[in-house]
């Protein structure tokens, strides 16, 4: 993995709360939380839908620690949070090790 400029792969002008999520996630705390949660956001904030929105900007209130556990299977992801966006930012995840 390696790190990016946060807005390289955003085509186009952001509104404000796209801009605030695509910072929060590429400025986490952590190295890898940048990398993997800010890869995923950089790749595909323009595209998520305002519920989905809604889901990251919770996701971005989890701790560090916690949230990069479940991302690398060490600890189970709570149900809460097993959704169809929690798993695309996993096979994300899957995809940039593999890579």
């Amino acid at each position: 993995m390696t790190a990016e400029n946060p807005n390289t792969a955003v085509e186009g002008p952001l509104d404000p709360r796209r801009k605030r999520i695509l910072f929060r996630s590429t400025h986490r705390g952590i190295r890898e939380m940048d990398i993997l949660l800010g890869g995923f956001i950089r790749q595909h904030v323009a595209s998520l839908e305002d519920d989905e929105l809604d889901e990251v900007e919770a996701m971005l209130d989890i701790p560090d620690q916690e949230l990069y556990a479940w991302m690398t299977g060490r600890t189970q992801v709570p149900a809460k949070w097993d959704t169809a966006l929690f798993r695309r930012i996993l096979e994300f995840r899957k995809q940039q090790v593999a890579g």
